[in-house]
Parts: structure tokens; C-alpha cells; sequence
């Protein structure tokens, strides 16, 4: 049977934290569909003074909508003000349009925030054991969702999660700006997603048997035409923790990233794991830049993860002011309790680096395989890299296997075959 082509679009004019892209010609009609049913949120109450509670008024457009997204689909306007709510769910057949100067305020009341069960690949949550809290907007088992508009924003306000997370004051893993799970035909569209209390936009467990795109065991994933400024890695890809993930086997796979750009001075333009115990392969990435980040590619994995990584493909970055062009370990030592199988030995092949042109950078590649499980086929082609620092080695490689050809500076020897 033909694969079905339901896809996870993000595309966003201006976008901070996390992902963002954009359909493939053709698609117009699909993501930006036209809604038979329109509402206002000042139509249920809602008053736009960054003051009043609007959680009712979310949750009454919410459900009113959704008894006639049926009949030629909904969407709920979002006009320019400041709108403060607590989490909110979302619906089927469904646009949230945000004109411009709206802005979507998530509520400090941490007594609105539920909590929900961890994701089944971890077993627990990311942060802390047990469940972890709702996240501010969730998609759950829908099919066509669309949050759009003018470039309105959602913000987080996430600084009171971040101050009580370090200052280890939560009972509970931090929810995620947006999340959709088990979710096909989603579009995150001319938006702005700011101050998360953790990561800003999670799509998670979407399958294209379903149809369901997603990034975090998610299948068939287009990111295009975004603009990243984060404090972590601006793309994560992940599927699943441990023992927990390798009993989910959900890969994620066929990922396609270009017109792409990075800030993230402590972490990876592109990061692969470190939960990546469902597996990850077939990421394409083209036509990236980033300046002031810590590394261009990053894969991490470790013993008791598992699974493997496989078939990437990275080609063509312009990169300024780099601590690492490549960094790749399996020596992440986190797991989510004790019971991970120190036997599930990760693998890692068929990587490949190519037209990459950088200045200012320190080192060109810090790659660590295991000697029961080395990082094998691996073919680095077309670098050039300005080293800032004269620093030796400029290249680090143990248990690694592969080749290289017109890449300067000169690489280690395991890349020289």
C-alpha cells in the first residue's frame, strides 16, 4: 500500500526555541486552509488586558468550536491584545490564528497546571520521576490542526518554571510550550514561540502508517524556512529513553531540514539523542546557518541506550563563531532509573558531513565510539574550518571509522582511509 503523505509542517517568520517549517510546493491548500466556521475569543468572554484569566474563555471557544469543526472545519482569532490563560487543549479541523500583537500569556498560576503521565519511551519524566506537568497547549489524537496567524506569539513565561527547576523546588517534569501527540496533518505557521518553561514546540509519537508526522519518534518531517535562537540545541531529535524507548521502538526517521538558522551558544544547531533507544535515520539537512553556537553537529548516545543512528546526512552549512564542527559521543551517562541493560549497545553508521564552510572555530571534531560498538562508514567531505585557537588536536577521534576527502584542517587518522 502507498505510504500516505501526512505531514508535520513548521514555518514561522520569526521563531525562538525548538522548530519551525514550511509545506512543500503545491501544499498551499492544506495548511492554510479555509475554515467554514470562524469565532473571535472576546466572543466567549475573553478580554485581552494581560490581567484577566481568559482559561474559561480558551476552553468555552475550545469546545464550541469543536461541535462544528466537523462541517467544513473551525478557527478560533485570536485578535492583538495580551491574552492570559492557563493550558488550554486544542481540537480537530482546527485553525488558531493569532493576528498581530496577539500574544497568548501563560499563566505563572502553577495551581493551573495539571499533571499528566510521562511519555511511555521515557517511563518517567525528563526532569524528575513520575508524571510531569500538562503542557500549555496540546494537540492530542488530532488530525489537521493549524496555529498560524501574523506573526502573534505564545510565551511561555516561562522564567518561574526555570528558577524553581534550578532551584529544585518541582515535584514534577516541566510541560512544553506546545505539544502534539499522536497527531497527523499539524502546520505551526507565522508565529512566535517564546520563554518555555522547558522545550517550545514537541510533537511526539505520530506515525505515517496513520498518517501522523511528528519529530520525537516521528516519521516523515519537514523543517524549512526557520529561524532558531535557543538556549538548548535549536533541533533535537529523539525516540525514546533506555529501556523505556527500546520497548516503544518508535523510530524517527525521514526528517528534511533546509533554509535553516541557529543561535545556541551552550548546544547543537542539529542534535541527534542522547534518548535515541527507538532509533533515528534518513535526516536530511541542507542549506544551514548558524553563528555563536557550540557545535554544528551533534550526536550523543551512550551504553543502555540501544538502538542506533543511521543514514544522516548533512550537506552544505555556513557557520561562524564555533566551539565544535563535529561532536559525536557515546559516553551520555544519563538514564532514567537503574534498571537500563548495560548490554544495549548503541550503533552508529553512515554519517555524512559535506560543504561546510567555517570561521572562528576551535575544534574541528570531537568523535568518541565505543570499542565494543566504533562509529562506522562515516565520510566527511568539503570542510573547510578557520581555527581561531591554535589548539592541538584540532580533531579527537577514538573508536571511528571512516573517510574524508578535501577537508581542511587535515583530519585524524581514522577519517583518512
Amino acid at each position: 500500500m502507498a505510504q500516505a503523505q501526512g505531514k508535520l509542517f513548521l514555518w514561522a517568520a520569526a521563531l525562538t526555541l525548538s522548530i519551525a517549517a514550511s509545506t512543500a510546493a503545491g501544499d498551499e491548500a492544506w495548511w492554510h486552509p479555509n475554515r467554514k466556521h470562524v469565532a473571535k475569543l472576546t466572543d466567549f468572554g475573553g478580554v485581552g488586558d494581560g490581567v484577566t484569566s481568559n482559561t474559561a474563555a480558551f476552553a468555552a471557544a475550545v469546545a464550541n468550536l469543536s461541535q462544528v469543526a466537523g462541517d467544513g472545519g473551525a478557527m478560533l482569532v485570536v485578535p492583538a491584545g495580551r491574552w492570559l490563560t492557563g493550558p488550554f487543549n486544542l481540537t480537530s479541523t482546527f485553525t488558531l490564528f493569532l493576528e498581530r500583537d496577539a500574544v497568548i500569556l501563560a499563566t505563572q498560576n502553577l495551581d493551573e497546571w495539571t499533571t499528566i503521565a510521562p511519555l511511555p519511551s521515557y517511563g518517567r519524566g525528563r526532569d524528575l520521576p513520575g508524571p510531569r506537568y500538562t503542557n500549555f497547549i496540546m494537540g492530542y489524537n488530532l488530525t489537521d490542526v493549524v496555529i498560524t496567524g501574523n506573526n502573534g506569539s505564545i510565551n511561555g513565561q516561562g522564567q518561574v518554571w526555570w528558577d524553581k527547576f534550578r532551584g529544585e523546588e518541582l515535584n514534577y517534569t516541566r510541560g512544553y510550550l506546545v505539544e502534539f501527540m499522536f497527531c497527523s496533518y499539524v502546520v505551526v505557521s507565522n508565529v512566535v514561540l517564546i520563554d518555555s518553561p522547558s522545550w517550545n514546540l514537541h510533537p511526539v509519537y505520530c506515525n505515517f502508517d496513520s498518517p501522523q508526522p511528528c519529530r520525537h519518534s516521528s516519521e516523515y518531517v519537514w523543517i524549512v524556512n526557520s529561524n532558531v535562537v535557543s538556549g538548548d540545541d535549536c533541533i533535537a531529535i529523539k525516540s525514546g529513553w533506555d529501556q523505556y524507548g527500546i520497548a516503544f521502538n518508535k523510530p524517527s526517521q525521514h526528517i528534511y531540514i533546509s533554509n535553516f538558522s541557529c543561535v545556541s551558544p551552550t548546544s547543537a544547531t542539529i542534535a541527534l539523542g542522547s534518548e535515541m533507544s527507538g532509533g533515528i535515520s534518513d535526516v536530511h539537512a541542507t542549506n544551514i546557518v548558524a553563528v555563536d553556537t557550540e557545535s554544528a553537529l551533534r550526536l550523543k548516545t551512550g551504553i543502555g541506550r540501544g538502538g542506533f543512528m543511521r543514514d544522516v546526512i548533512v550537506d552544505g552549512m555556513r557557520l561562524t563563531n564555533m566551539k565544535y564542527l563535529l561532536w559525536m559521543t557515546a559516553n551520555y551517562g544519563q538514564h532514567p532509573d537503574d534498571k537500563f541493560d548495560p548490554n544495549a549497545i548503541p550503533v552508529v553508521k553512515t554519517i555524512r558531513f559535506s560543504n561546510v564552510v567555517a570561521t572562528n572555530v576551535s575544534i574541528a571534531g570531537k568523535l568518541e565510539g565505543l570499542p565494543q560498538s566504533p562509529f562506522t562508514n562515516l565520510l566527511v567531505s568539503d570542510v573547510t574550518a578557520e581555527i581561531f585557537v591554535n589548539k592541538k588536536p584540532v580533531w579527537n577521534c577514538t573508536f571511528v571509522e571512516g573517510r574524508s576527502y578535501n577537508v581542511t584542517p587535515t583530519p585524524c587518522a581514522e577519517l583518512q582511509h
